[in-house]
This record gives C-alpha cells, structure tokens and sequence, in this order.
C-alpha cells in the first residue's frame, strides 16, 4: 500500500466515521487508498505532518446553498461562492435551482448552470433540481442527468420565476418522482397559514416573528409527511426552524414514513430575543426562532431527528437586505453563512457537549448521502481525499469585510467563533483561492453505486 503513494497526511487527531484517533492518510490520484494507525510505515511523494493543535476532518458537504448564477451573480457567483467554501473548509457544494435565471427546471437550464459553474469552481459543485408547477414531465430527465433531487416551495418562493406547487401539483410531483426513486426537498411553510398571519412590515423582528408563525411549518410539514406516507416518495425537509415538528418527524419515521430533515447554523446559534429591531442581516424564512426553541432543536440533532446541518446560503446585494431602512417587510430573506458554518456550529456545538465527529457527521457524511455523493464526506477508503484541516482551540471575530462572499452582509459581522480553517483539501491537493480553480462538476450516484 506503500507504493506509488502521491501524499501520506499523518495527524494526532483524525475524524474518522468510527470517531476521532491518531491516524495516517494515504491519497493516490485523489483518492483515499489507506487509513493507518499514525506509525505504520506508508511513504509518498509529499509527507506531511499536522501541528499538534490541528484536526484533520473530512471536507464539509454543504448541500444547501444558492449560488444565484448564472442570472443573479451580483448576489453571488460560483467564484465567490467557492472560494469562500474553501476558505470555510468545505470541498462540495449542491447548488439549488433558484435564484438563478433561469431556475433549473429543465434540461437546458442544467446545461446552462454547469457550463457556468464549469471554469469557476474551486470546490467540487453538485446540483438540484426544481419542482414547479407544469414541470413534472422534466423531473426524469434531470434525475438521469444526475441532479441530487428536486426542491419545491409550498408558499411563493420569492422569485417569480420559480413558483410554489399546491396540495394536488405537490402530489402528482410526488408519485412522479417516486416512480424513479428520486428525492423531493421541500420548502414547507403553508401559504394560507402565512397568509392569515399578521404582516411584517416595520422594523420590529418580533412583529417578523409573528409574520411567518411556527404553525405555517408544522402544517405544511404535517401535510408532507401524510404525502410521502401515501405515495411512499422520498422526502426530505429543509431548513427546519420549529421545534415543534420534531416529534411529528420521529413518529412518522417509527412508521416507516422515508423521510429526513435538515437545520441551519442561524437558527442552532442566534436567538430571537436578541436580534435588534431592523438588523434586518438577521432575516431569513422561516425565521430565527426564540432561545427555548433552539435548544431544542440541538436536542433533535442529538436524537438524531435532525439529520444535519446545512448553511441554505442565500445573499443578496446590501440594498436589497433594506439595511438602510431596517424594514423587515421588504428586506430580502436569507443569510450568508458559507464561509462560517463549520466554525459556527463548532462553537455551540463544543458548549454544549458535542464532539467534532458530531459535527463531521451532520456537516459532512449525511448530507454527502443525502445529496446521492457517494466519494464524499468520510475520511474512508476509496473515498475522495477531501479534506479539513481544522485548529478547533482557535478563535477568530468575523469580519464581514473580509469574507469571500460576494456582499460583505452578514449576521456573524463582529461575532467571535471557535475553530479557524488552516487548510482545504480537494482530492489530495490543498486548494489555493489564488490559482486556478480545480473544482469538478457532479452527479448523483445512484442508488445502486453508479453515476449516471
């Protein structure tokens, strides 16, 4: 196994799927080929030996994140997007179907966005596909494309371009891509709830709050559950904000019902009572919910409800966050984090008892399989030799000002998080963000093991 090895990392503390140990890598042609005790005897090319206080994990698969382009690239854009996952020590990204124009609904439209990504990215870069009104007769054709699956909004999405489907269009997606065995994520806040609920305009979060109510998520999540039940499609839940709907998910799993679900490092770290009045850098749908209600999100991750976590990383340019106004009603809805989510959630995460093979775990190896990356997210071999390395007794005070994000606007500006990204790995190579971009454009495996 020696032989003809291209790079051996050695480390004192290597996550590893059975936990965290001292440990040596191997990589050939950037693949991992050998996971050794720290002392076995394997010889590269380029040896190298981490510092005592360095980690080393398996890259972040962040498989909710909105790069907007092509269409929308002064929100952000596969080359800001990447380096700043690099910098953040994540090695793949899934990008969704909107916000770019035109969304990816269909195959052109998948064309188009690799073809865009294809020269920019310095990570590796997979897709989703949409579920849109009058498009059920394309979700085939994307999935033998190779998208990880297909997002839909039950309520309006915030695009024109890319609308919600109703209970009957939700259904008929459902038996659709149950047909082939593919996989629907869903946006679920119900629209009629959200309709009825008081409006948001104003500078107040708590008149916010009250805008998107708990109770829009847990219908809509209910409404979900009952559909994959009868049509046995997979689904799985994103951006899960409402403690509310954990005990709904684990009975329904009890019942075989096949379905996972997701949350976001804003809502497992910030808190309602503490966002200002029109810190509108704080606003994201559905909301950050009350302090109570987080700590019992971290407890659903703990049980294993929540299967990982995931940044949903939707900029936009400052005037369209109404920064200037604090106008909640107006402001866009969504918060930059790509860069930040592994220091972010390390930082709660460690406070509260839980280790960095927690954090590889929902950061890296379930949204890799959730996502249909089968080389990803596991320091393993015959996995890619994506890799973090991690100092996680560092700290560092975000400034917005200095992220790779294409809009310096961020709630974390000013924030201090624990564990800094020394190094990003891509297939046994350290990323550098000055070079050229080496990231590769990917299926979804399926489920059987092959691309296709």
């Amino acid at each position: 196994m020696s032989r003809d090895l291209d790079v051996v990392i050695r480390a004192a503390r290597m996550v590893t799927p059975e936990g965290e140990r001292a440990g040596a890598v191997g990589v050939r042609d950037g693949e991992i080929v050998a996971v050794a005790p720290i002392a076995e005897d394997l010889t590269a090319t380029r040896v190298v030996e981490l510092a005592d206080d360095e980690v080393l994990m398996p890259g972040v698969v962040d498989a909710h994140v909105h790069v907007n382009d092509p269409g929308r690239t002064e929100w952000e854009g596969f080359a800001s997007a990447t380096r700043a996952a690099a910098a953040g020590g994540v090695t793949t990204i899934v990008d969704m179907p909107l916000n770019s124009i035109p969304p990816t609904c269909d195959l052109p439209a998948l064309d188009l966005k690799r073809k865009t990504a294809a020269s920019q990215a310095f990570v590796d870069v997979g897709f989703w596909g949409g579920a849109i009104p009058g498009n059920v007769a394309e979700l085939r054709t994307l999935h033998d494309a190779g998208v990880s699956g297909f997002k839909c909004f039950l309520l309006h999405s915030g695009v024109d371009e890319f609308p919600p489907l109703d209970a009957d269009q939700l259904e008929q997606a459902m038996r659709e891509i149950r047909s082939f065995d593919g996989l629907l994520i869903v946006h679920a806040e119900d629209a009629h709830a959200i309709e009825h609920a008081p409006a948001a305009g104003g500078g107040a979060y708590e008149r916010f709050l009250h805008s998107r109510p708990r109770g829009a998520e847990n219908l809509a999540i209910a409404q979900v559950i009952e559909l994959a039940r009868w049509t046995g499609c997979r689904v799985h839940i994103l951006h899960v904000s409402s403690s509310d709907v954990l005990a709904m998910l684990a009975s329904a799993r009890r019942d075989g019902v096949p379905i996972t679900a997701e949350t976001c490092p804003h809502y497992l770290t910030f808190a309602a009572e503490e966002i200002p009045d029109g810190a509108t850098q704080y606003k994201c749908c559905p909301p950050i919910r009350e302090a109570t209600n987080r700590e019992l999100l971290w407890e659903g991750l703990r049980a294993g409800v929540i299967d990982m976590v995931v940044t949903d990383h939707s900029p936009s340019t400052p005037d369209l966050k109404a920064l200037d106004t604090g106008d909640f009603g107006v402001a866009w809805g969504g918060i930059s984090s790509l860069q930040l989510g592994l220091s972010a959630i390390w930082t709660e995460a460690r406070s509260r008892g839980f280790t960095l093979a927690d954090v590889a775990r929902w950061m890296s190896e379930a949204p890799a399989r959730h996502a249909g990356l089968s080389r990803k997210g596991q320091i393993e071999v015959g996995h890619d030799a994506d890799f973090c390395v991690l100092a996680p007794d560092d700290s560092y005070v975000v400034d917005a000002a200095k992220l790779h994000h294409k809009n310096a606007v961020t709630p974390y500006h000013g924030r201090s998080l624990a564990g800094v990204v020394r190094e990003t790995w891509l297939r046994g190579e350290k990323i550098d963000i000055e070079a050229a971009p080496q990231g590769r454009l990917l299926s979804r495996v399926t489920r059987e093991g092959a691309r296709p």
